[in-house]
């Protein structure tokens, strides 16, 4: 009888045991079945983070920073003055090259006016020269008043040359001043340009970000002072070559950051780029070699949020890591 049991239960637990493997196989069928198909429907990758384009801000002419208006991981608006450079250096150029320009055109007018007067000296002595020619030759006048005349309009002529040379270029049909007031003009021009530099505005919205600048010292022409971080951010997905052949821009992706894993984003393929990421790097890989070793490659996808982010609730910053689920079927 107790034979009869135990044949019985090692019976009872060959079924359940091949049940088990049942239910195990069957469940591991759907999940083989479940992963061919998600595969086959997206593409997905871990190698992808946020980007933006940052802008550094550095100054176009060198100085002293007197004054600083912005704070480390501070927001900016456009326009927003944030620097300023010692203007006094800048304000004396800047008056230097007014008076020589104010010098030169005061000259010019000088010069102008001289040449006018002399034209008009010039004509009246020549009228006279003419008259006392015709009143010599008939005798009315003397040989002394006719040479009176003929001084009287050398002289003339002479001041006519001389105020003639001083508009002019040393005989050349360019006018001196013309030319020396355009150069002038333009220096006037730069030193107010150089004057505007001093005072340094941000150039777009954004959030300061390794802010280097501080009252007090000095900053050359192009010395980066802090970088600003705009709010219109992507993701860069470095796909694999074979995971691209039915990736399209304008399929869906579901995004997934990885500092709010519990929240799935919104967004779509912008654009897929047009080389690889090793062959647009500064140092592409020389394939014609005899040591070539064939690698996967991966192609740079951008990937754009389709969907407002509360930026009071989710803060995405540049170089943060995600994993986008493209959807591609």
């Amino acid at each position: 009888m107790a034979e009869e049991n135990n044949v019985n239960e090692k019976t009872e637990t060959k079924k359940v045991n091949k049940k088990v493997l049942i239910t195990i196989c069957a469940l591991g069928a759907v999940f083989i079945a479940f992963f061919v198909h998600n595969s086959m429907k997206y593409q997905s990758t871990d190698d992808a983070y946020v980007e933006t384009t940052t802008v550094q801000v550095a100054p176009r002419v060198s100085g002293q920073i007197i004054e600083v208006h912005i704070d480390d991981n501070q927001r900016v608006k456009k326009g927003d003055l944030v620097a300023v450079i010692d203007p006094v250096d800048y304000e004396i150029k800047l008056e230097k090259a007014q008076a020589k320009y104010e010098k030169v055109l005061f000259d010019q007018k000088n010069a102008l006016v001289a040449r006018k007067a002399a034209n008009s000296e010039i004509a009246a002595a020549k009228a006279d020269l003419d008259r006392y020619t015709n009143l010599y030759k008939g005798g009315a006048v003397s040989k002394q008043m006719l040479d009176n005349a003929q001084t009287r309009y050398d002289n003339a002529l002479a001041r006519q040359m001389s105020a003639e040379q001083a508009v002019m270029s040393n005989g050349k049909n360019t006018k001196v001043a013309d030319a020396e007031i355009k150069e002038l003009k333009a220096e006037r021009d730069q030193a107010k340009l150089n004057l505007s530099y001093t005072k340094i505005y941000a150039p777009q919205d954004g959030t300061v970000s390794s802010r280097k600048v501080e009252e007090g010292m000095y900053v050359n022409v192009g010395s980066p002072l802090f970088t600003i971080v705009p709010d219109d951010v992507w993701v860069v997905a470095n796909f694999k070559e074979n995971q691209l052949r039915h990736m399209r821009a304008g399929q869906l992706v579901e995004i997934k950051v990885d500092t709010y894993p519990n929240k799935k984003f919104k967004g779509k393929i912008d654009s897929i780029q047009r080389s690889s990421g090793a062959k647009s790097s500064m140092f592409p890989p020389e394939n014609a070699v005899g040591s070539f070793v064939k690698i996967v490659q991966r192609i740079p996808v951008k990937i754009v949020f389709d969907e407002p982010i509360d930026k009071e609730v989710y803060n995405i910053v540049p170089g943060m890591s995600v994993v986008p689920k493209v959807k591609v079927k």
